[in-house]
């Protein structure tokens, strides 16, 4: 038997319900993983609310992140065995492959054995943050010495990693972030600069920081009145990478800033860094080497119990947290 959480009906938190069910065995390709540790992600509130990508059937589990130690291996699976410690690539689908759980199994092909210096918390709050930061920056962008990026939602787990990520390949990171509560903490975690944007006047201080260069790169997940500042303080052939939405307000398209600056206004989901094998295995090498040299390092905000899963989702919703949180099972 193994212990999953579900909901039954869409809503807050509260609606989340850790439930026993049978514990089948992983299909072929597939690992079974006992886990020691959960990553949240926004999507999994969203999926939960009713309002992601995905529609679930009710009742539903949910999770994309997980680390463990593999239990039982299904046909046809090579390189892992029972005793094996490692963590999750998020797949496509969480209703398919749901992550809370203390038993849940995966493809094998999407999980990666950690470094021994990373603990479980640690891993389980690895791969969505890092392969969405890298696929848009490094896959996508081809960020390098010398540019400027700006990164909104920057307190979050994967604007954490972009700034690290900017860090190491000689970039400058421009966090973007509401209040000045987080300023301190960012410019800590590695951000050149910081833009309050309820407190400051966002375009006249990316254009304060960045000259006449302009931004080169801009990593957003808010969309919404945002857009406009951010696309004025652009370099002439910029690109605006957008992974979110999580502005209630219309996104405006900034047209004539686009055509007298020539931008790139792009959308982007990590799906296409982990649907590709190809681009997946460069992804997975560029964040190791970066953890090995020490240059790469997941932030965990706060940790919970999994049987506190509901008030993990309250924090998550909160907007409180500088980067990852982690619940442990």
């Amino acid at each position: 038997m193994a212990r999953v959480v579900r909901f039954h009906e869409h809503g807050g938190p509260e609606v989340l319900r850790i439930e026993t069910v049978d514990a089948p065995p992983p299909g072929e390709g597939e690992v079974r993983i006992r886990v020691k540790a959960l990553g949240l992600n926004r999507a999994e509130a969203l999926l939960r609310a009713g309002t992601y990508i995905e529609t679930p059937s009710l009742p539903s589990g949910l999770g994309l992140e997980a680390a463990g130690i593999v239990d039982r291996v299904g046909e046809g699976v090579e390189g892992f065995a029972p005793g094996d410690a490692v963590s999750i690539v998020p797949p496509i689908s969480m209703i398919r492959w749901p992550a809370y759980g203390d038993q849940v199994s995966f493809p094998a092909n999407l999980l990666v054995r950690h470094p021994p210096s990373l603990s479980f918390e640690a891993a389980a709050a690895l791969w969505m943050s890092y392969l969405t930061a890298y696929g848009a920056l490094i896959g996508i962008a081809q960020v390098a010495k010398g540019d400027f990026v700006a990164i909104t939602a920057a307190s979050s787990s994967v604007g954490l990693a972009a700034i690290q990520i900017a860090n190491l390949v000689g970039a400058t990171p421009i966090a973007i972030t509401r209040t000045s509560a987080k300023k301190e903490a960012l410019l800590q975690a590695g951000a050149s600069h910081v833009v309050v944007s309820a407190e400051e006047d966002l375009e006249g201080r990316l254009k304060q920081i960045t000259g006449a260069e302009g931004v080169r790169v801009v990593l957003d997940a808010i969309g919404g009145p945002i857009f406009e500042p951010l696309t004025a303080a652009m370099s002439r052939g910029g690109l605006l990478l957008e992974y979110g939405g999580l502005s209630a307000e219309p996104t405006p398209f900034p047209l004539f800033t686009a055509l007298s600056k020539s931008l790139m206004l792009r959308g982007y989901l990590v799906h296409e860094i982990t649907g590709n094998p190809v681009r997946l295995e460069a992804a997975k090498a560029f964040i190791l080497a970066g953890l090995e040299k020490g240059l790469l390092r997941p932030v965990i905000a706060r940790t919970f119990p999994f049987e506190e899963i509901v008030e993990a989702h309250r924090f998550l919703e909160s907007n409180q947290q500088l980067g990852k949180i982690v619940v442990t099972v």
